[in-house]
């Protein structure tokens, strides 16, 4: 039995359809970050298609947030904060390539702002 791949598909890594608020930075060498935010399409092991309003160029590097569905110990929000290059751009939605990836506890907001 011999099996093929078509040159389309090139995923090496299963997707899965998963929908959370993303923020993300455009890191540059200059300081100057250009951020914004969506939501996420699908996650692989690999890599994060996410919707955007701005327009991202392939091959910057990015680092996005994501809002994790699970929680650390039943009762820590987390996020995944992933690093990586934008592989590919389409109105409205961009890829990026994981290069880096950790989870993180999300700090929680104070009910009331002290005036102090």
């Amino acid at each position: 039995m011999q099996f093929t791949t078509t040159s389309s598909d090139r995923r090496v890594s299963s997707r899965f359809p998963i929908e959370r608020e993303v923020r993300y930075r455009v890191l540059n060498k200059k300081g100057s970050q250009e951020q914004g935010g969506g939501r996420t399409l699908n996650i692989s092991s690999s890599g994060i298609l996410f919707t955007t309003e701005h327009v991202l160029m392939p091959g910057r590097t990015i680092e996005l947030s994501v809002s994790w569905p699970a929680q650390l110990n039943d009762a820590c929000p987390l996020k995944l904060v992933a690093r990586g290059r934008i592989v590919r751009f389409e109105t409205g939605r961009a890829a990026i390539e994981i290069n880096h990836y950790e989870f993180r506890t999300q700090g929680q907001k104070p009910l009331m702002a002290n005036p102090n």
